[in-house]
C-alpha cells in the first residue's frame, strides 16, 4: 500500500507541470490561432493587411484560398491567405 502511494506522490509533480505548460503555453497559443483563422475569415475588399514579409497592403478582391492585393497605384499580386499576419485596424496606419 505504501508503494502505490509512493507512486502517486511521484506523479503529482509532474501533473502539476503539465496544468501549468497547458494553462501558460498550450491554450494561449490555441486561442491566438483561432483569433487569427477568424480575422481571415473576416478579409474583405478595401482592408489593409500587413503580410508576413511586412508588406502593407489593400485587399482588391477576396478568394477562397487567395487574396489579390494591390501593393501601390499599379501593383495587384495574389497572395496566399496563410501569408496575412494582421489586419490593420483604422487609424493605424501609421504605427
Amino acid at each position: 500500500m505504501e508503494q502505490q502511494a509512493g507512486l502517486l506522490g511521484s506523479f503529482v509533480p509532474l501533473l502539476i507541470l503539465f496544468a501549468i505548460f497547458y494553462f501558460l503555453i498550450i491554450r494561449p497559443q490555441n486561442k491566438q490561432r483561432k483569433a487569427h483563422e477568424e480575422m481571415l475569415k473576416s478579409l474583405q475588399k478595401g482592408d489593409k493587411i500587413v503580410t508576413n514579409g511586412g508588406l502593407i497592403a489593400t485587399i482588391v478582391k477576396p478568394e477562397e484560398d487567395f487574396l489579390k492585393i494591390k501593393l501601390n497605384d499599379e501593383t495587384i499580386v495574389k497572395l496566399d491567405r496563410a501569408f496575412v499576419a494582421r489586419k490593420v485596424e483604422t487609424g493605424n496606419e501609421n504605427a
